[in-house]
């Protein structure tokens, strides 16, 4: 994770970087015993990296909290953890992450809040101020 904290020294590398924290906090959230925890997860990062973290966090938070307050069912998990096709099986797996009710979002869902709320994924001046804040 070292090299995410390097990452973001360089602004230019902040979109890749959320891209990157945001595929593995779907990967983990699933609880395969393959992968650690979203919470030991994020005792592996670095100052900047974990604020890149919780943002990401706050945002699937926000797009779950939409989806229940608009009555919208969620589908459950487990079908994404059944797919034996390895390439489609990555692909679904850092699509979509599964929520501690068992059910899962993906990325239609962020996509249809960020249209519903006008509220996207934090930008990326979080990421500028914690870069500030840590040295």
């Amino acid at each position: 994770m070292l090299v995410v904290e390097e990452l973001l020294n360089d602004e230019a590398e902040y979109e890749f970087v959320v891209a990157l924290l945001e595929n593995l906090q779907n990967l983990v959230s699933h609880g395969l015993d393959t992968f650690r925890s979203p919470d030991e997860m994020r005792l592996l990062l670095g100052p900047r990296s974990a604020i890149c973290w919780d943002t990401v966090a706050g945002f699937w938070t926000a797009v779950a909290d939409w989806r229940v307050g608009i009555g919208a069912p969620l589908e459950p998990a487990a079908t994404l953890l059944d797919v034996q096709n390895e390439n489609l099986r990555m692909l679904l797996w850092t699509a979509n992450r599964t929520l501690s009710t068992g059910e899962k979002l993906g990325i239609a869902d962020a996509v249809r809040y960020e249209k519903a709320v006008g509220s996207p994924i934090p930008g990326f001046s979080h990421i500028a101020v914690a870069r500030r804040i840590t040295g």
